[in-house]
């Protein structure tokens, strides 16, 4: 009985926001579109909430379900719910309701399309994270980016073409790349026998299979970039980032949120899912590479939102910053770094989300997003600065906040592998404080001007979503043990294969 519950959990997951969002394009009116949405998504909550809280007892900690999909060619629909995917869909239930509640007041042009959208990339994004097929993984990767395409380019900003375009290009090079890895690995794996021993399929995409594929050292070389470009250009990396800063600042920001606090996991995701266990000798070799491109991105955007005086530009460059230290330290294959990596991906969601949501609070209500336009909303809004404030400290890792732990543990992993990049990258903590501090400083301080001074304190509805927000980085940052608990077990199992 407990088993035929639980093996419901990874699909409710999935195809609640599927059919949620397909069901949205038939409303018409705008109210009952967001009110919809908004319910849709606190339902989906409440199953990953549940999928949590009943899946703790061992004897279900691996729900895992597998049916025939594509049988003669060796796809299924094979779906798991291990701590590695439940950290990540919890990520995903939780921002699409905070989200919809501090952007409830928007309008967009067809709402229904818009709502509608916004569900399908959380049910692909649900896919992607509990996929165990690759063929599968494929499906549920380009289903999570195809409504974004949407999204940007007829909801953007003034130079939402370009900006869509450039996204478009990155992403279909990388999942191209990635394809052509797919089926060679497919092509690389064993016969695939029923239980009489019946050949039912020359080669499987079952993700068991992927990793039990035997491949030279030249094989896993050439993989290796195939799958790292495909990621990377995701999380992104540099110098596969380009596309991003102009994409975040031209999508809706409510987009801009699912891209920055979600979308970006499925590259660190894909990195530890598939990459890692898959070509171990290759990351192996190539692994110093990757930390210094990583660590370069670190420093390099780091500095570059110092300069900054456009808010979602400044976030945008943050974003890359703390991506970068995510993906060192995975490649660093230390226990507690990749521990840490788990954690932080979810606490990046959360925090980068936060400053989200205050950037569209101003621009919404002032017309821009300039901080040297910007002073003294202290003075008109002390709720949104005082919520504001607690962010901008996790921003930077401030102990007791969400992110102290997860940086913390990240740094550990990175100076067991290497000193001089443990040294390089704490460069960020510094300059984190640096164009943090000084954002807030500039545009929440001193005195009102004619602009700043028409601004108004924001509504229930937004002080609930950033109070959530609030709340999740005391509850993370004080007792952070529940989510390193769901983690563990998947990642000693990952490190066992480099040791």
């Amino acid at each position: 009985m407990d088993q035929n519950i639980s093996v419901t959990f990874p699909h409710a997951l999935i195809f609640f926001p599927l059919l949620a969002g397909l069901i949205t394009f038939l409303f018409k009116k705008d109210a009952a579109v967001k009110s919809w949405a908004l319910l849709s998504s606190i339902i989906t909550l409440c199953i990953s909430l549940a999928s949590i809280v009943y899946a703790s007892n061992k004897a279900l900690s691996g729900l895992a379900f597998n049916y025939e999909w594509l049988k003669y060619i060796g796809a299924s629909f094979s779906v798991s719910l291990d701590g590695m995917g439940r950290v990540l869909t919890l990520l995903t239930a939780i921002s699409f309701p905070i989200i919809f509640v501090a952007t409830y007041t928007n309008t967009y042009k067809n709402a229904n399309i818009f709502y509608g959208l916004m569900l399908l990339t959380q049910a692909g994004l649900m896919g992607v994270f509990l996929a165990s097929d690759a063929l599968l993984f494929y499906f549920f990767w380009e289903l999570a980016i195809i409504p974004v395409y949407f999204l940007c380019s007829r909801w953007g900003g003034e130079k939402r073409i370009q900006a869509t375009f450039k996204f478009f290009i990155y992403t279909f090079t990388g999942s191209l790349l990635m394809l052509v890895g797919i089926i060679y690995m497919y092509l690389q794996t064993a016969p695939v026998h029923d239980v009489a021993g019946t050949l039912v399929s020359e080669h499987s995409f079952a993700l068991n299979y992927f990793y039990e594929a035997q491949l030279s050292q030249t094989q896993q070389n050439w993989l290796f970039w195939l799958f790292f470009i495909a990621f990377a250009v995701k999380m992104p990396v540099f110098p596969f980032h380009t596309w991003q800063p102009d994409t975040y600042e031209q999508s809706p920001t409510s987009v801009t949120m699912v891209l920055s606090g979600i979308m970006v996991k499925m590259g660190l995701f894909g990195v530890m899912r598939w990459l890692l266990p898959m070509f171990p000798l290759a990351v192996a070799k190539f692994d110093n590479i990757a930390i210094i491109l990583s660590i370069t991105g670190i420093v390099y955007a780091s500095l570059i939102a110092t300069k900054q005086d456009d808010l979602k530009r400044l976030v945008a460059y943050s974003s890359i910053a703390h991506i970068g230290l995510m993906s060192a330290t995975i490649f660093a294959t230390k226990q507690i770094g990749l521990e840490g990596v788990m954690i932080q991906m979810f606490n990046h969601g959360i925090n980068i989300i936060g400053l989200w949501i205050v950037i569209d609070l101003i621009e919404k209500q002032l017309g821009v997003r300039k901080i040297s336009q910007l002073s003294g909303v202290a003075h008109k809004a002390p709720i949104l600065t005082i919520l504001l404030v607690v962010i901008a400290f996790a921003n930077i890792a401030l102990p007791l906040t969400n992110a102290f732990v997860g940086e913390f543990m990240m740094f550990s992993g990175l100076f067991q592998f290497n000193t001089w990049y443990a040294v390089i990258a704490l460069l960020s903590i510094i300059l984190a404080a640096v164009y943090t501090l000084n954002m807030v400083q500039k545009v929440f301080y001193g005195e009102t001007n004619a602009l700043t001074a028409t601004l108004k304190e924001i509504t229930v509805s937004q002080q609930i979503a950033l109070s959530i927000v609030v709340v999740a980085i005391f509850l993370t940052g004080i007792y952070p043990q529940p989510i390193l608990n769901l983690t563990k077990d998947t990642v000693a199992a990952l490190v066992t294969k480099f040791k």
